[in-house]
C-alpha cells in the first residue's frame, strides 16, 4: 500500500468537518432531544453530521473503513485503514445550549491514529494534526504544556461518574485534594484546550474510540503525552494527557 498522503487527507478531513459544521450550527439551541438505551442524549444534528462526514471521508479515502458513535461500523472488516468520527462530542451540553463541544474525527493506520481534528464549531476554533506534521489550532502551530508541578497546574477531568464507571472515584477525590485548580473542562473543548497547552493535563475516563482516538495523535504532535488506561469491563478506557511530568504524575495515580 502506497504511503498516506497526510497533509491532502488533513485537507479533506477538514472540509468534511466543513460540511459537518453546516449541518450542526444552524440547529444549535433549536433542536430536540432524544435519549439512546444507554442513556446519553442524541440530537438530529449528530445523526446529519455523521451522515456527511462518512459521505465525504468516504469520497476522500474509498479504502477506509469508518466508525461512527451514531451509525458504527463500515466498510472491510479488518481494514488497515478506518476513519473514527463522533460527530458532536460534548452533546450535553450542545443539548443545553452550551458552545463547548465539537466534532472528533481521526483516522487510524493499522489501529495507530495517524491524523486528527477537533472541530469546536460554535466557539471557531479547529485543532488538526497528522503524524509527524505537529499541531495547530486555525492554522497557528499550538504545543501542550510543559508544567512540571501538579499543585501549580491547572487540570481537567471528565464527569465525576465516569470515574466512577473506570472503579477511580478515589482518585477524582485525590485530585480535587491536592490539585488547587481542578476544574471540569470536559469533552472535546476540553481536549483541545489541553493539546494547545492551556491546560497543563486532563484525566478523561470511560470513554469509546471516538472519544479519544483524535486526541491521541495530536497530543503527541503537540509534544505532549498520552497515557490510555486498561480496557474496562463495559469495553471503555481512558486517557491522561497532556504535560509528560503531570501525566507521568496522574497516571501513577490511577495505578498505571
Amino acid at each position: 500500500m502506497p504511503a498516506l498522503d497526510l497533509p491532502k487527507l488533513a485537507r479533506a478531513a477538514e472540509a468534511a468537518c466543513d460540511r459537518a459544521r453546516a449541518e450542526i450550527l444552524p440547529r444549535f439551541r433549536n433542536v430536540a432531544v432524544e435519549i439512546k438505551a444507554d442513556g446519553s442524549p442524541v440530537t438530529e444534528a449528530d445523526r446529519a453530521a455523521e451522515q456527511v462526514l462518512r459521505a465525504a471521508l468516504h469520497a476522500a479515502l474509498p479504502e477506509a473503513a469508518i466508525l461512527g458513535e451514531e451509525f458504527g461500523a463500515e466498510g472491510a472488516s479488518g481494514a488497515s485503514l478506518q476513519w473514527v468520527i463522533d460527530p458532536i462530542d460534548g452533546t450535553i451540553a450542545f443539548s443545553r445550549g452550551i458552545p463547548l463541544f465539537g466534532t472528533l474525527l481521526a483516522l487510524l493506520e493499522d489501529g495507530e491514529a495517524v491524523l486528527g481534528v477537533i472541530d469546536c464549531c460554535a466557539i471557531g476554533e479547529r485543532t488538526l494534526g497528522w503524524k509527524g506534521g505537529g499541531c495547530f489550532r486555525n492554522g497557528t502551530p499550538v504545543r501542550a504544556s510543559t508544567a512540571t508541578q501538579i499543585g501549580r497546574a491547572l487540570v481537567s477531568h471528565g464527569d465525576v461518574f465516569c470515574f466512577d464507571r473506570a472503579g477511580q472515584r478515589a482518585v477524582f477525590e485525590r485530585m480535587a485534594r491536592e490539585i488547587p485548580m481542578l476544574r471540569g473542562y470536559t469533552d472535546a473543548f476540553g481536549h483541545a484546550q489541553t493539546c494547545a497547552g492551556a491546560i497543563d493535563a486532563m484525566v478523561d475516563l470511560d470513554l469509546n474510540p471516538w472519544d479519544m482516538a483524535a486526541t491521541r495523535i495530536l497530543v503527541k504532535e503537540a509534544g505532549g503525552r498520552c497515557v490510555v488506561t486498561p480496557p474496562q469491563a463495559n469495553g471503555k478506557a481512558g486517557i491522561v494527557f497532556g504535560a509528560p511530568a503531570l501525566v507521568e504524575t496522574l497516571a501513577a495515580w490511577l495505578g498505571l
